[in-house]
């Protein structure tokens, strides 16, 4: 068993692999073969230089082979006329709610819109997601922290997508790991529960960074709150001063109809071909 992560040989992942996170923040992923999962070992405490060289050459092999398949999707998404939105947020965000409250609306507009749905387990977002009669897949990661490029592009074959549209990409609650992968999106949406603490821009930099729009979630709880929305938008705005934010409550909809003119915006850029890949390489 990884000592590390705490997972074994019999775990089910894709191609035998697992990842888990350092210390330090970096990514790592490798294969237990059948017969060496007992021995396997990680003293990341300890100097090994030759050790240290191999994690950071693997850390580079799976964020380039994720790199490569987020440009396909890229691709795959401008081909099909799709608006790929990225939404991340650390756990209890209310991402889920929100969702379904926008998919309704999207409905009455009668704009098309696809859901892949990410979670370690259960498909009990995708079956709330369903009943909002939207076309929905839902990913499991098992162990997994995160949805990489290779997950979305199989899901998005799986759901066969035709048309074009919104496609909404719920990744696992994390505010770490989905920040370094691209699934070839074509915007990050970041959901900020005013529930959390106003410094998580702060603790959180990497994620926020990479932020297209940052929405501040469940506002309606603002009165029973010692949060300073203040303080937040400056928290944001001194990590990532590019990003939109909004407010909205998926309780009450306020907000909803700011934030479906910032959807609608998006749809119409694509329409009129001024979409751009998305470009990762300002987070450090």
């Amino acid at each position: 068993m990884c000592e590390t992560c705490g997972c074994g040989s019999d775990e089910a992942t894709i191609h035998g692999e697992h990842e888990h996170v350092l210390p330090d923040g970096r990514v790592v992923r490798h294969t237990h073969h059948h017969g060496e999962a007992e021995h396997h070992h990680h003293d990341h405490g300890s100097p090994d230089h030759g050790h240290a060289a191999r994690t950071e050459s693997l850390e580079i092999a799976v964020l380039a082979k994720n790199d490569e398949a987020a440009a396909r999707n890229r691709e795959l998404f401008a081909q099909r006329g799709l608006v790929a939105v990225n939404l991340m947020s650390a756990p209890g965000s209310g991402k889920t709610l929100l969702l379904e409250k926008v998919l309704v609306a999207l409905r009455e507009r009668q704009t098309p819109s696809f859901v892949l749905e990410g979670d370690q387990a259960t498909t009990r977002d995708a079956d709330r997601i369903r009943k909002a009669g939207v076309p929905v897949l839902q990913i499991n990661t098992g162990k997994g922290c995160h949805l990489e490029a290779d997950m979305v592009s199989r899901g998005l074959a799986e759901l066969q997508v035709q048309g074009g549209g919104l496609l909404f990409i719920e990744n696992v609650g994390n505010l770490v790991c989905p920040a370094l992968f691209d699934l070839g999106e074509s915007a990050r949406v970041v959901l900020f529960s005013v529930t959390e603490g106003e410094d998580k821009p702060l603790k959180y930099p990497h994620m926020f960074r990479s932020a297209d729009l940052v929405l501040f979630t469940k506002t309606d709880l603002l009165p029973h709150l010692d949060f300073s929305l203040d303080v937040a938008r400056e928290n944001v705005a001194s990590v990532n001063p590019r990003a939109a934010q909004l407010e909205v409550s998926a309780r009450t909809s306020d907000g909803l109809d700011e934030l479906l003119s910032w959807l609608d915006a998006r749809l119409a850029s694509l329409r009129a071909g001024q979409v751009r890949g998305r470009v990762l390489a300002e987070i450090e």
